[in-house]
């Protein structure tokens, strides 16, 4: 299998790893505060990717300088994860994952003020398609709902920390000095654990640990071990393997694997004409992949 079949295989784990986040977390959204449960997220992923940096060499002397940026970095995706379970409280899971699919095209525009990247036609083009294909599973397929803005609560919560999200994307090139993704995440994932154990103090304080469900310790575990330990290190696997358009192509693939995680669940299959929002978000994904580019000559 060549280099670039590698990165692709190790994306579409990716998307669908990530996916489960969607709905396994509207499980047990109103079954715990967004605050409590982000905040253990953050110390037990810090501990496990901190675990993880150790048995690959451990950590250099200038891997903490300027803490700052690990604060910066933190904030920002602590608020990212937070709206995402206090959106999951209303948002039905493949509405939120297309929310989630908004985050490129808003990555770019931020990308470009803080990092001047320029994107290709093609690119812009995808992105369009995509976001066009999330704006119509958001609005539930329903035009006058679209002409009218009426869109639910939990899909402008998460939608306020997709911003943050994707802030967060071209922050971290910005903010990087070196540092390997494993020491850096380390250090993101400290900072963001510090500013939430302050925020959710009173949350983690009344939260009665011993009778909450069995679904949200799975929950947890899942976040923890697979979408922040797991998801981590395919993404770095991937992008050694393929240029950046092709990796961020794989978030259109998000409601898909949001779908299929819900009839694994049982949870029901969306309208048909839902299905024709997330017909949208695949074709972007598979403009963006033939965006050859930039494509390194193993892939």
């Amino acid at each position: 299998m060549s280099p670039g079949a590698q990165g692709h295989l190790a994306m579409l784990a990716f998307s669908a790893l990530v996916a489960g986040s969607f709905s396994l977390g509207a499980m047990v959204a109103n079954d715990i505060a967004p605050s409590a449960i982000t905040a253990l997220r953050f110390c037990l992923g810090a501990a496990l990717v901190g675990l993880i940096t150790q048995m690959r060499g451990g950590f250099r002397a200038g891997d903490f300088a300027a803490p700052w940026r690990y604060l910066i970095l933190g904030g920002l995706f602590a608020f990212y994860f937070v709206m995402m379970f206090e959106g999951l409280k209303t948002a039905p899971p493949v509405s939120a994952a297309s929310v989630f699919t908004l985050v490129p095209v808003m990555s770019a525009i931020f990308a470009w003020f803080l990092l001047r990247q320029v994107m290709t036609g093609r690119m812009a083009a995808a992105l369009a398609i995509g976001a066009a294909g999330a704006l119509w599973v958001i609005f539930r397929a329903d035009l006058s709902a679209l002409l009218g803005f009426d869109v639910g609560r939990g899909e402008v919560i998460y939608f306020i920390g997709c911003v943050s999200h994707a802030i967060y994307t071209p922050m971290v090139r910005r903010l990087n000095r070196g540092e390997s993704i494993y020491s850096f995440t380390f250090g993101m994932l400290v900072a963001g654990s510090i500013v939430l154990l302050i925020y959710a103090a009173p949350d983690l304080a009344v939260t009665e640990w011993a009778v909450l469900p069995g679904m949200v310790w799975v929950t947890l575990a899942y976040i923890v071990v697979i979408a922040t330990a797991a998801t981590a290190l395919l993404l770095q696997f991937a992008t050694l393997r393929l240029p950046s358009a092709k990796v961020m192509a794989y978030t259109y693939l998000t409601p898909t694997w949001v779908i299929v995680w819900e009839i694994a669940l049982g949870n029901g299959v969306p309208s048909a004409l839902t299905l024709g929002g997330v017909a949208l978000t695949i074709l972007a994904l598979l403009m963006l992949l033939r965006d050859d580019s930039a494509a390194p000559k193993a892939g």
